[in-house]
């Protein structure tokens, strides 16, 4: 299978690019895309366009799907991603589970399968699930991505506390299972990825915090992650925000850490799951004292006037279970924020997106990571 992010030199290199700005067209225009359309976007000749749509179709990338609307001359075939075959493999991996779906081109979750881990070994599970999906799916399988807690470089888990694992070569174990290309992505970054996928828009530089049992932070840029230079950018849970006698004892044995005070579980208590649905959190915020409620939400302000005074975003997205405080919790964050310091400017704070699929983000890295495009807002997302 032809993977447009591989760097080939000369005459190869230039056909590689052009066949990724021509897949990005339609994916851009799936059903509409015309492969005049694509010579006069691209400035290539129109023999140019229609051998690279000849090579797509044979990639089963693309596919003719009729005629387009007659202009006085013979009439165009319009173009449209081919969901028919290729599949993306994205796992998702939590503290108590793993669910995996394939994903079609065109975004459609086709599969999935839960794994909620027995008293074995959690390990050899996660493992044989996968297994046993590439062995049914395997021919048909394009990339896979895990999306995982913790920091990684998008080969190896540098450190994941929840799932226990330190300077594991993940992506390189499953790559032989797979046969396809893998890779590893934070959970926050992927959350962040998919927030791009689901707004449609990839301009500026964004700051996006996700809020529930641990907070952690991503930032993109022009719809790019910048993960740093060893993976660790967004580890902001532990920085100390709160000192002297309001600073509560925080489970990574220091006290003041960010966590401590607004993560889900400090501001709700311990009854709270990431499982809760939308009355159960109700209910659960109903029953809390708004002080600790308003104590998160001015640790979380100044946390995020700290980083919009050195990032200098577009805006702050708070994604997560924080999402289900609603907006009054959501206000007293931009009040906090608001008190800038001089120089500096008030950032645009706002919630994620509602709806959005918890394995968009990964989808979308998968789905770069080899052919180098880019979903629209996809609504089955």
């Amino acid at each position: 299978m032809l993977q447009f992010t591989e760097a080939p030199d000369g005459q190869a290199l230039v056909r590689r690019t052009n066949l990724r700005r021509a897949l990005q067209l339609i994916f851009d225009n799936s059903g509409s895309e015309t492969r005049a359309a694509i010579a006069r976007e691209t400035g290539l000749t129109a023999a140019t366009a229609s051998s690279l749509v000849a090579e797509l179709i044979a990639d089963r990338l693309v596919v003719e799907v009729g005629h387009a609307a007659s202009t006085g001359g013979k009439r165009a075939m319009t173009l449209a991603v081919d969901a028919s075959h290729h599949l993306l493999l994205v796992v998702v991996l939590r503290f108590g589970d793993a669910h995996a779906w394939l994903i079609a081109l065109d975004g459609a979750p086709v599969y999935e399968e839960r794994l909620v881990y027995g008293g074995g070994d959690r390990d050899r599970e996660i493992h044989a699930m996968i297994a046993r999906i590439g062995g049914r799916f395997g021919p048909r399988l394009l990339a896979a991505a895990v999306q995982l807690p913790g920091a990684t470089d998008g080969r190896r888990v540098l450190q994941s506390v929840q799932l226990g694992w330190t300077d594991l070569p993940l992506a390189e174990q499953l790559t032989e299972v797979l046969g396809v290309p893998t890779l590893l992505v934070n959970d926050v970054d992927a959350e962040a990825v998919a927030e791009m996928v689901a707004g449609g828009t990839v301009a500026g530089r964004q700051l996006f915090l996700h809020i529930g049992i641990g907070i952690g932070a991503s930032v993109t840029l022009d719809g790019e992650l910048a993960p740093g230079p060893v993976g660790r950018v967004g580890e902001i849970g532990h920085v100390r925000v709160v000192y002297g006698a309001d600073a509560r004892d925080c489970p990574c044995g220091r006290s003041g850490c960010l966590e401590s005070s607004a993560s889900m579980p400090a501001m709700l208590g311990d009854a709270f799951t990431e499982d809760m649905d939308a009355a159960e959190l109700d209910a659960l915020v109903s029953a809390t004292d708004p002080q600790r409620l308003a104590e998160g939400a001015v640790a979380l302000g100044r946390v995020i006037m700290m980083l919009t005074a050195m990032l200098d975003p577009d805006e702050v997205v708070l994604g997560g279970a924080v999402t289900g405080l609603g907006e009054a919790f959501l206000a007293r964050v931009r009040q906090e924020t608001g008190r800038a310091p001089t120089g500096t400017r008030v950032a645009r704070v706002r919630a994620a997106a509602p709806g959005v699929a918890a394995h968009a983000g990964a989808a979308q890295l998968a789905l770069g990571s080899v052919l180098g495009v880019r979903w629209g807002s996809i609504a089955v997302f």
